[in-house]
């Protein structure tokens, strides 16, 4: 792969997640401000924004480990700093990108929302069939998939 290739891919994980850190960060400030004072039904019976924060992770599990998200978010970010410069797919690049946005989405509202590191995580996003979540937590889910995607594409390639 050349030197231009390999910096073109580089770049795409990290302007995916500037994208998704971007669209994260301003969807919690509209609902921060928008939704308190009354959750929006969209699709009924489906689909609620409903403001709520969230100490711990995924479930609301670990509330009480602040440093474990601290660690996790910064192994994850230094992981991906340092695959950058390997990825040979625009799948990856992409993927890589939304793990990392979402990941320094939830951490900034952690220090935003708090003392040092005990601060909520803001999540709107209601499907009533699962925990209230936000658009971090979907880049990080979305971006997880597409590297389980890509590698089970790649074995049947």
């Amino acid at each position: 792969m050349t030197p231009s290739r390999r910096w073109r891919l580089a770049s795409l994980v990290y302007a995916t997640a500037a994208v998704a850190y971007l669209l994260d960060r301003v969807t919690k400030v509209l609902a921060e401000h928008l939704l308190p004072a009354r959750p929006v039904e969209l699709i009924p019976g489906v689909l609620k924004l409903t403001y709520t924060t969230n100490r711990g992770g995924a479930f609301g599990l670990f509330g009480n480990a602040p440093y474990l998200f601290l660690a996790a978010t910064l192994l994850v970010c230094a992981g991906i700093v340092v695959a950058s410069l390997g990825i040979t797919r625009r799948l990856l690049a992409v993927a890589m990108g939304l793990i990392l946005g979402g990941a320094l989405g939830n951490l900034t509202d952690r220090i935003v929302h708090g003392s040092g590191l005990n601060g909520r995580v803001v999540d709107f996003i209601d499907l009533r069939v699962w925990p209230v979540f936000n658009l971090a937590d979907a880049a990080i889910v979305i971006g997880a998939a597409l590297i389980v995607f890509s590698g089970l594409r790649r074995r049947t390639a």
